[in-house]
């Protein structure tokens, strides 16, 4: 049976999700991993425990359907950075978009007046968030980093550069345009890795990745790889914008919400860049075609990964689903209120100094109130983006999709306190699906919604 496979590469673990020539799930396979907290505030991933998980999902679709594929498309976690030799041999420890290490350079950067400067080139705001400061960290931390870097030895990447440098055995050493624009490091209106900014990060432009289109053929698994055979690899995206195309929101003014591990707003700004509120930032689209869309975003670093909180630090539920049975066991949240600032504040307060407050505990207070405070600040957190949003644009369809979509609670109350209609469609997956729109169209096959 011929299949589209796509590899959803997240924060805690990979997912298979193998479709058929009319965008069908044949079948999923996912093994979680877990993230390292080293020091309050920095989080880092074992690739090795990537590269397992990414075994053992594609090992499950092969002994199911075989390995008749006919492309493979990648979506990942972005901002995450990796900095590896050239036999795929990491230096250190993925370190994690979600990662605040790296504040004191950022608030150096912002003292010295580049704020204006990276804005107007990357479209983004300084902070630990993304990838430049995370590179910088990396040689200049790691013993000799600096030097081979210098003398052509090393090569970095985010998360989608890994793997296929990984399965094409060193072959394939490229990227696509959505995750180079979130590096800090890459022009989005020059479209090229900008000098001025390699220079002022100290980042030589020899361990840069080929920047390719989202759909693009960068090249054929190895045939001692997993999949014992060249297969093409012709689509690859950073998860959000990967779902905000999942949705098809083509037109100005779509836009989406994304409810895992944090939360990602994202709306179509269309082929001409727009002034955006300076709380929020500028961001390219899947470029499916000879043009790309400018998008509007704003990032919560923790939504998902709240209720993740509670059932694994705190014991309050079991599993994610019971968060919404206890949210409904009780009225309201009984005066408490939770920030989930565990690792900073991103939009539109980026405050990477903020940590995490429980407030308006009472005696009467149970773990069904704190559980609802939970799913509130998730909602909470979404409203104050999306206002910005809504100040500058106007809004057309608004979607949602990730594993918290699903809880109805949340759901009716995020758009009690938008007063605006949510569409949640039956298939959540929007955001491999839009990696299997990419294949699809690549391979010129029917698209299915």
């Amino acid at each position: 049976m011929k299949y589209y496979l796509v590899i959803d590469e997240g924060t805690t673990s990979v997912r298979a999700i193998a479709y058929d020539l009319s965008g069908n799930v044949l079948a999923i396979s996912q093994k979680e991993y877990n993230q390292i907290f080293p020091k309050p505030g920095y989080v880092e991933q074992d690739i090795s425990k990537i590269i397992a998980a990414l075994n053992y999902s594609v090992r499950n679709i092969l002994a199911k359907l075989g390995n008749d594929i006919i492309s493979i498309g990648i979506a990942n976690q972005r901002e995450t950075t990796v900095i590896f030799k050239k036999d795929a041999k990491p230096i250190y420890n993925a370190i994690s978009w979600q990662c605040r290490r790296t504040n004191y350079l950022c608030e150096k950067l912002k003292k010295q007046g580049l704020t204006k400067t990276i804005k107007e080139k990357t479209g983004l705001l300084i902070d630990p968030y993304f990838s430049a400061t995370k590179i910088y960290w990396l040689l200049h931390n790691v013993p000799h980093a600096l030097d081979m870097a210098n003398k052509g030895e090393l090569l970095f990447g985010t998360i989608d550069t890994y793997l296929m440098y990984y399965l094409s055995a060193g072959k394939i050493f490229k990227t696509d345009i959505t995750n180079a624009s979130r590096t800090m490091l890459y022009n989005i209106y020059e479209k090229k890795w900008d000098k001025e900014l390699l220079d002022m990060f100290d980042v030589p432009l020899s361990i840069l990745p080929e920047v390719c289109p989202s759909k693009h053929l960068f090249g054929y698994t190895d045939k001692n790889s997993i999949f014992k055979k060249e297969i093409p690899i012709m689509g690859i995206a950073g998860d959000q914008q990967a779902a905000l195309f999942g949705h098809l929101c083509v037109n100005v003014g779509d836009t989406k919400i994304t409810y895992g591990t944090g939360c990602f707003i994202l709306t179509n700004l269309g082929k001409q860049v727009k002034d955006t509120n300076p709380d929020l930032i500028t961001t390219i689209g899947v470029m499916y075609d000879e043009t790309i869309d400018y998008v509007a975003e704003g990032s919560v670093f923790y939504g998902g990964s709240l209720i993740k909180w509670l059932r694994d630090s705190l014991g309050l539920i079991t599993t994610a689903k019971e968060s919404e049975s206890c949210a409904l066991m009780v009225e309201d949240s009984l005066g408490v209120y939770i920030v989930p600032a565990f690792t900073g504040l991103g939009a539109p307060y980026w405050d990477s100094n903020a940590r995490g407050i429980i407030t308006g505990i009472t005696s009467g207070v149970n773990r069904n109130h704190l559980v609802r405070a939970s799913l509130e600040a998730i909602a909470y957190q979404v409203n104050d983006v999306l206002n910005l949003i809504k100040e500058k644009f106007d809004l057309n369809n608004i979607f949602v999709d990730g594993g918290a979509s699903v809880n109805d609670f949340l759901m009716q109350f995020q758009a009690d306190i938008l007063n605006l209609e949510l569409n949640r469609p039956d298939n959540i997956e929007r955001t491999s699906l839009g990696i299997y729109y990419l294949l699809a169209l690549a391979n010129n096959t029917a698209l299915k919604d």
